[in-house]
């Protein structure tokens, strides 16, 4: 049977994904190895570029980052920029405790950072029922107030914010934020997922 390779052109780039994919979920070679098939020297030569892995091969890594072939490839991405549009946006439950939320970036696989857009009727808060779960270990959340005022209360301390004004924390810790106002509030936040501490 005739093996495929993918075109060199592209071999180092997918070194790089692969790399940086694996350590984001906190792999190393040898976990990544366990659970794709493909063996650790191998999945090396990969990520440095020094090899082209041939389909059958790229498939192993794709299942063993969980993902599929396609994705790893960034055959479902279609160009390097992607627009949402504002009616395409993807929306949380609808004014949950008077706080609504939208997804402002594309779902893309292996993303890691996630931009939404909160807005909070007066005396609302973040972290109800129906709002997103806390993020995971190590990630890291900058919020701008885009209008009205809103106080952030993270790890138990309270942190009052105006329009304009930006705040960044480590998103793992208990957090959320309340509209002590009279107006609503937006506030505009990027989630980074899985950085460490430093």
């Amino acid at each position: 049977m005739a093996t495929v390779e993918l075109p060199s052109a592209s071999t180092a780039a997918l070194g790089s994904r692969i790399k940086a994919l694996r350590e984001a979920m906190e792999m190393s070679l040898r976990d990544l190895a366990e659970r794709s098939g493909v063996s650790a020297p191998m999945l090396s030569q990969v990520e440095r570029g020094e090899t082209s892995p041939t389909l059958q091969v790229a498939a192993k890594i794709a299942s063993g980052l969980e993902l599929r072939l396609s994705q790893l490839l960034r055959l479902d991405e279609g160009d390097s920029v992607s627009i949402v549009r504002r009616e395409a946006r993807r929306k949380g439950p609808t004014s949950v405790g008077g706080h609504s939320y939208e997804l402002l970036s594309p779902p893309l696989p292996g993303q890691r950072a996630e931009l939404s857009r909160h807005t909070l009727a007066p005396g609302a808060a973040t972290g109800g029922a129906g709002d997103p779960p806390f993020h995971e270990p190590g990630s890291r959340e900058t919020a701008l107030v885009e209008a009205g005022v809103v106080t952030l209360i993270c790890d138990g301390e309270r942190f009052a914010l105006e329009t304009g004004d930006c705040v960044t924390f480590d998103a793992d810790l208990p957090h959320h934020f309340e509209n002590p106002g009279n107006e609503d509030a937006v506030v505009l936040a990027v989630v980074s997922a899985g950085l460490r501490r430093s």
